[in-house]
């Protein structure tokens, strides 16, 4: 059994630090997630809710 530890990673929209906790690592690993996050709590929300915008707006678009 693989045991994990505390990473932290650079965020590569922010620049920031956040830790990759053995947990989540854990977590990745069981859901079969073969890449390490790149972005922080915050920018991976900012990110969504900007694809889910773009969702939205496309699917306006393509109502007509």
């Amino acid at each position: 059994m693989t045991e994990y530890k505390d990473k932290t990673i650079k965020c590569v929209d922010c620049g920031s630090e956040f830790i990759f906790t053995a947990r989540d690592q854990e977590f990745y690993q069981e859901k079969g997630f073969t890449n390490e996050p790149k972005r922080c709590k915050a920018c991976r929300d900012k990110k969504k809710a900007e694809r889910n915008q773009n969702q939205s707006v496309n699917f306006q678009h393509n109502d007509n």
